[in-house]
């Protein structure tokens, strides 16, 4: 029995020796693992790092006042990447200077459109044109790019101009224009007193010449609906009668005596 005895007690030692190892093999394993893994992701990061370091440096120096090609005016950036002075050119201001024309943009909307295949984006634009003698027309170009429909805008105004009865650098009498829920008043002024309006009918305005003149938008303040309801009123202005006599004599001021 004693031998019997003995005889176990060995085996039940090695057994716990062998738990024991077993449960500190994982332990241990953990312990080898994690600092390999650290050491491994640390080594690819500084790699990386210094790779983009480097990228960085080359970046800069390929981009130094030494290498840079010599700029104009207007065409230097800071660090934040704005402009660091200069006038950027505007395309229908140049195209308004080359033909005589008086252009103007007055608004530019982006239109979504929702479709089975997705969402297509267009934008509007609406323009003023005339010539500052009582010639001015508006149009809404449509595309999908801002300069096409500008362009496509100003082409169609062009075509669609009216001519608007002056009286000296005013209107000969006061009108109310009216389109949907707009409302425009127009009201001849004296000289001296200048164009009082919003944007739109200012615009139009100064494509029809027109340097003096009182205005006032009621109800809504839709710019297209603003125009609509200027270019009404306008086209209803009735055509002044010169007087022939004060008119044949020179250095004579020619005088209105009646109103058609």
């Amino acid at each position: 029995m004693e031998d019997n005895k003995q005889n176990q007690t060995p085996q039940a030692d090695s057994n716990a020796n062998a738990g024991a190892s077993v449960a500190q093999s994982p332990a241990q394993g953990q312990q080898r693992r994690g600092p390999s893994r650290g050491r491994s992701r640390n080594s690819r990061g500084g790699s990386s790092d210094m790779q983009s370091v480097d990228k960085a440096n080359d970046k800069k120096l390929a981009y130094s006042s030494d290498n840079a090609p010599a700029q104009g005016p207007g065409q230097g950036r800071d660090s934040r990447g704005r402009g660091q002075g200069g006038k950027r050119s505007f395309g229908p201001k140049q195209e308004a200077e080359s033909s005589g024309l008086i252009e103007s943009v007055i608004r530019i909307s982006r239109v979504a459109k929702v479709t089975k295949g997705g969402t297509k984006l267009s934008f509007s634009a609406l323009v003023v044109v005339g010539d500052g003698k009582g010639n001015v027309g508006y149009a809404l170009g449509k595309a999908g790019e801002v300069a096409v429909g500008i362009k496509k805008g100003l082409n169609s105004a062009k075509k669609r101009m009216i001519t608007v009865s002056r009286r000296g650098t005013t209107i000969p009498h006061a009108v109310i224009g009216k389109w949907c829920a707009t409302e425009v008043l127009l009201k001849p002024a004296s000289d001296g007193t200048g164009v009082i309006a919003s944007g739109p009918v200012r615009a139009i305005c100064d494509g029809a010449g027109i340097k003096n003149i009182l205005t006032k938008v009621h109800r809504s303040s839709n710019p297209l609906n603003v125009v609509k309801a200027t270019f009404e009123g306008l086209s209803r202005l009735k055509k002044v009668k010169v007087n022939e006599e004060n008119a044949a004599v020179p250095g004579v001021q020619q005088t209105a005596n009646k109103v058609e």
